[in-house]
């Protein structure tokens, strides 16, 4: 049976509760703007250009509220889609003002700091990346939260060995950590030099160390700056991991963006995420995929502690 693609907009019209109060103050507006116009001690029955001005304004931004929907409007559409081969250089060129940041690497200021390999992940190596890159077979992946690599480098080394040769691997993290994360029992000995913990050195190394500088790329900001640029540029994947904030506004926030740049390929395409079923869950996550999932009309599928939604090629589905 044949799936219809999902709506990318809420079909829904109602107010957001923020919105209201505008709503309210400028219906006020409006009120009185027409009730200066139907005054019976106007003798000139010229409309005044202001007050047509006001009226005009007051209009628009009624309708803009009004169609804009709750909090699932992401920004203007996406830029020309990038073709895959051409991804690299894109990001290469407008992030890193084309010279590979793994030129002359490590830093001298930070080489005696680095461990050689230190990978840390938190279901980085679930069978839910196999069972997806062997279902999509992705040209391009973006991973939203990558912290040290883990997962990332687990996504390359399964490509390579299901003859991916060509797959990119997009990595999105601003590499700051979140307050307190180097008390974990397994950050203690984290280095920090003049306030950085050195995320973003530490996972190039182990980048480096896993052969895989020609295949990974990075983005070293916030996901939703991230995103929206990517957005722009045009840089779409086949396939994308959602794992950084686990709070729900980051959650919600990271899914909507991140799938306007989901582009199924003759086998479909997957957005999906770690945490549905771990203590995560009380924070966010699982509430902001089952929102999205009920806005889009869409089913979400579980595989372990990870969720997913599938998005099938409608060009290749007939």
């Amino acid at each position: 049976m044949k799936q219809e693609s999902p709506s990318l907009r809420h079909s829904s019209k109602r107010i957001s509760s923020f919105a209201k109060p505008v709503v309210y103050f400028l219906c006020i507006l409006f009120a009185y703007s027409l009730g200066y116009l139907s005054s019976s001690t106007r003798n000139n029955s010229k409309t005044p250009d202001h007050i047509n001005t006001v009226v005009a304004h007051v209009n628009t931004v009624i309708n803009s509220v009004i169609e804009s929907g709750d909090h699932n409007n992401f920004g203007a559409v996406c830029g020309e889609a990038v073709m895959s081969q051409h991804i690299r250089h894109k990001i290469m060129e407008r992030v890193f003002k084309g010279t590979s940041p793994w030129e002359n690497f490590p830093p001298s200021h930070v080489d005696n700091l680095l461990r050689k390999k230190w990978v840390k992940g938190w279901g980085s190596n679930g069978a839910v990346f196999e069972n997806l890159i062997r279902r999509i077979r992705p040209k391009t992946i973006i991973e939203v939260g990558t912290f040290l690599g883990a997962s990332a480098l687990h996504m390359f080394e399964l490509t390579r060995r299901l003859g991916l040769d060509d797959t990119q691997i997009v990595c999105i993290d601003d590499f700051r950590g979140w307050p307190g994360f180097s008390d974990h029992l397994h950050m203690k000995d984290m280095r920090m030099v003049n306030g950085d913990v050195m995320l973003m050195y530490q996972f190039m190394q182990n980048v480096v160390q896993a052969n895989a500088t020609k295949s990974v790329v990075y983005m070293p900001f916030s996901s939703g700056s991230a995103l929206e640029k990517l957005c722009e540029w045009g840089v779409f994947g086949e396939l994308i991991e959602v794992d950084a904030g686990h709070d729900f506004h980051s959650a919600w926030s990271d899914i909507n963006r991140s799938f306007k740049l989901l582009k199924p390929g003759s086998k479909g395409g997957v957005i999906f995420g770690h945490d549905y079923f771990t203590a995560a869950d009380n924070k966010g996550v699982r509430r902001a995929v089952n929102l999205f999932a009920r806005v889009h009309n869409l089913t979400v599928q579980v595989d372990g502690q990870h969720w997913f939604f599938y998005i099938p090629n409608r060009l290749s589905s007939h």
